[in-house]
């Protein structure tokens, strides 16, 4: 049978269910795991297709959600959009990726045409922010859910991370395994990442106990991999006082990369003269060579948790704003390998 002629009514026939149970189990909701499989091979071999329109206009949904980032070639929004995604389909959602760009302007005028009714909800990890953004994410006829910093002051529905804390902790690290000359490259100041993270590294290398001998930043112009290779070419073509710098702090696995490519350059082993360490935990960094050190920043968890909230809040707009955080954590890898360092 063509799915141009098969019914719901005739799967459910033939899954042997009420036509309000197979209607659950396609679309993912209040049906066991059971239910499903039943049903959804009742509608393969029928050739069934829902009908997206038609429920749409029914339910007064779209069953779209959108993801809006700077930029959809960063592997940490990829590893957010697939978290995403495995949230929301159960549940008979599309996910629309849209670029907002660098400016804050782009990413607020994205938010005000939500009015148009394109989708039901947003989940956006802004780049920069302003007043003029979180008073449009607050009056969006829509749910929208922020990847970033927390937004409780203002009411919003945020999902964030302690990157400052996971700066400390890179830092610490690189003190551990013996390095006192560390420079860290940092994108720009005026971004949400950059601004936490140069915090965390100030905090980690001006503390009381820190055992370092020099520490200093140099600013990258975007966080991309020819950004970082820029930058750690400056860095490391200078000599501080107390000797060459025997490690790196990079704010994000495309920097490390452009740091570990300028070491290469200039003929420096790493981690054996200039041990490297990134932030994001993303699978390039992993798969890189040498791996990198890297502190994980929960992507994929952060896109679960905020595919989840704007699940609840389409279903339920009155609920109070949340806030969930989602911890640092180090993995450590050949760019920082002990045993294959010069000592």
């Amino acid at each position: 049978m063509s799915s141009s002629r098969a019914t719901l009514i005739q799967v459910a026939e033939r899954a042997g269910v009420s036509l309000a149970s197979t209607s659950r189990a396609l679309h993912g909701t209040g049906a066991s795991q059971k239910m499903v499989d039943r049903v959804r091979a009742a509608a393969a071999e029928l050739g069934y297709s829902p009908d997206a329109i038609g429920r749409s206009l029914r339910m007064k949904r779209t069953f779209q959600v959108a993801f809006a980032v700077a930029d959809i070639g960063n592997p940490v929004y990829v590893e957010m959009l697939t978290a995403i995604h495995e949230v929301l389909a159960p549940h008979g959602y599309r996910v629309v990726v849209m670029s907002t760009g660098p400016t804050v302007v782009s990413t607020t005028d994205l938010v005000h045409s939500l009015g148009s009714g394109f989708v039901d909800g947003m989940i956006v990890s802004p780049l920069r922010t302003d007043d003029a953004l979180v008073a449009a994410i607050r009056e969006a006829p829509v749910p929208v859910v922020v990847i970033g910093r927390s937004l409780e002051q203002q009411g919003i529905d945020s999902v964030s991370t302690d990157s400052a804390a996971g700066l400390g902790q890179a830092v610490a690290h690189l003190l551990e395994i013996g390095r006192r000359r560390i420079g860290f490259v940092n994108g720009p100041l005026d971004t949400t990442p950059g601004a936490a993270r140069q915090r965390g590294f100030d905090a980690a290398t001006s503390a009381p106990g820190f055992a370092g001998d020099h520490a200093e930043t140099e600013r990258a112009d975007d966080f991309t991999v020819a950004a970082g290779l820029a930058a750690a070419r400056r860095l490391l073509s200078r000599t501080p006082a107390a000797g060459p710098f025997d490690a790196v702090v990079a704010a994000n696995d495309l920097l490390a990369i452009g740091v570990v490519r300028a070491a290469r350059e200039l003929g420096l082993s790493v981690p054996g003269d200039v041990a490297v360490t990134g932030m994001d935990d993303t699978e390039i960094g992993r798969v890189f060579q040498p791996s990198l050190t890297s502190v994980s920043l929960g992507s994929a968890e952060r896109g679960a948790a905020a595919a989840r909230l704007v699940l609840g809040r389409v279903d339920d707009v009155a609920e109070p704003a949340q806030q969930i955080a989602i911890g640092p954590r180090l993995f450590v890898r050949e760019s920082t390998a002990q045993e294959e360092s010069a000592r």
